[in-house]
């Protein structure tokens, strides 16, 4: 992609993807689930889920898979409360970029 995604637009993919679950979800899959959309590593996703821990809009849970623990995270409500501030975000500004785009104001 040509464009750089910048730290707030990779919180809120990371929020949409994990809050799609309700019982949340684990690191690998989330990386699958973004790389759908969006060329991106795991080095450089693993932060995004520390900060977004760290700021309490994520929190984990451990649960066994195959004889290994395997860290799963959850969407907190103050996480939601975000997601939905970055959804608000999101619809302006692309929506500006896009008649930018197309010619418009």
């Amino acid at each position: 992609m040509v464009f750089n995604t910048g730290a707030a637009l990779l919180d809120a993919i990371v929020l949409a993807v994990v809050s799609r679950e309700e019982e949340g979800t684990y690191g690998y899959k989330i990386t699958q689930d973004v790389r759908r959309v969006l060329e991106v590593s795991e080095s450089t996703l693993y932060p995004v889920l520390r900060r977004l821990q760290k700021d309490e809009c994520l929190e984990t849970y451990d649960r066994e898979f195959a004889g290994r623990n395997r860290r799963y995270y959850k969407v907190t409500e103050k996480g939601m409360v975000q997601l939905n501030l970055y959804r608000e975000e999101w619809k302006s500004y692309s929506t500006k970029i896009s008649a930018l785009f197309e010619g418009g104001d």
